[in-house]
């Protein structure tokens, strides 16, 4: 990919308009690149591309995916497609889980579809949710899954997205189209939004608000929280690797630290005087509801072709969320 003004490169963005998709396509538009975003906004936010509305190398599309046709028209002449367009968040997916399914597994069969008329390259973006309940941590991209039981509607979206890999892989054994995989853990910063369940944004605005900070079960799950600019740049590096291709990669952060530690570290950077809240997990989602008790990636292969390293740190993150709600 080329510099500031050294036009390379077309991409086509879906879900541009969501959290990751529009930091997305900021980097791309600031190394020069041409961009076109597809996104129905059933997730996403027009206000998160609203301030790149005239750019030159800049268009979008107010479309859904599942509409075939308009994808073929907006794919010709891309270099690649960055399929981010899912239906996210755990609340979001049970809550709408039939929708979920349809966006997140006919969805992306469309894209490789498309895509595979002109082998055109697809760097599609997954989850670590695919590692379900395992408990061989970390999560290295060859170990074996772990999911409950189909009753349980939060594993819809492990098995969806696991589809979703499966599917590409398949195109690039079987059709030779050149796709990348990333698993993305726990991807934080401005512009996210706290409405799907997502923790840090929730927290932050339950804090400001000087709201009960609702954690869920008994706090003592782990996360490890990316910054959205080290994800990002990433996923471009990646994108330029003929390495990468057909290959699977975990991208995070190794920095682990429990929900309720997390919520405590909260109040503190925003002088909360919020209490803590214990909310059983039945009660925020849905009957016989299952989490992971630890989610930590295993991020040697991802080193190993790029040199990977989060750059920035956990309370970083943290206060550049509460920047962006204090705006």
């Amino acid at each position: 990919m080329g510099e500031e003004g050294s036009l390379k490169m077309k991409a086509l963005v879906t879900g541009g308009a969501g959290f990751i998709g529009s930091h997305l396509v900021e980097e791309l538009l600031k190394r020069g690149e041409e961009v076109h975003v597809i996104d129905d906004l059933s997730t996403g936010s027009f206000d998160n591309i609203a301030h790149l509305e005239g750019h030159p190398r800049f268009e979008y599309t107010i479309d859904t995916i599942l509409d075939a046709e308009v994808l073929k028209r907006l794919a010709v002449g891309m270099d690649v497609i960055f399929h981010l367009a899912a239906a996210v968040g755990v609340e979001y997916v049970i809550d709408n889980m039939l929708k979920a399914l349809q966006i997140n597994i006919r969805g992306t069969e469309i894209v490789l579809e498309v895509a595979n008329r002109d082998k055109t390259k697809v760097v599609l973006f997954s989850t670590s949710e695919v590692y379900g309940k395992a408990n061989s941590v970390p999560f290295h991209e060859e170990h074996d899954r772990l999911l409950g039981p189909t009753t349980i509607n939060r594993w819809s979206y492990a098995s969806a997205k696991a589809i979703d890999e499966i599917l590409a892989l398949a195109y690039w054994r079987e059709k030779k189209l050149p796709v990348t995989i990333v698993r993305c853990f726990n991807t934080c910063g401005p512009r996210q939004s706290g409405q799907y369940g997502m923790v840090i944004p929730r927290f932050v605005k339950q804090c400001l608000l000087g709201h009960p900070v609702t954690v869920y079960g008994d706090g003592k799950q782990t996360r490890c929280f990316t910054a959205v600019d080290d994800v990002v740049w990433a996923v471009l590096e990646l994108t330029e690797r003929s390495e990468a291709l057909g290959e699977i990669f975990n991208v995070g952060s190794e920095q682990e630290i429990t929900i309720e530690d997390l919520a405590t570290k909260i109040k503190a950077m925003t002088g909360s005087d919020s209490s803590i809240d214990y909310v059983p997990y039945e009660k925020a989602y849905e009957q016989g509801f299952q989490d992971m008790r630890r989610r930590v990636p295993d991020l040697g292969k991802i080193k190993a072709l790029i040199g990977y390293e989060p750059k920035v740190t956990l309370d970083e993150v943290i206060e550049s969320v509460i920047r962006y709600f204090k705006d």
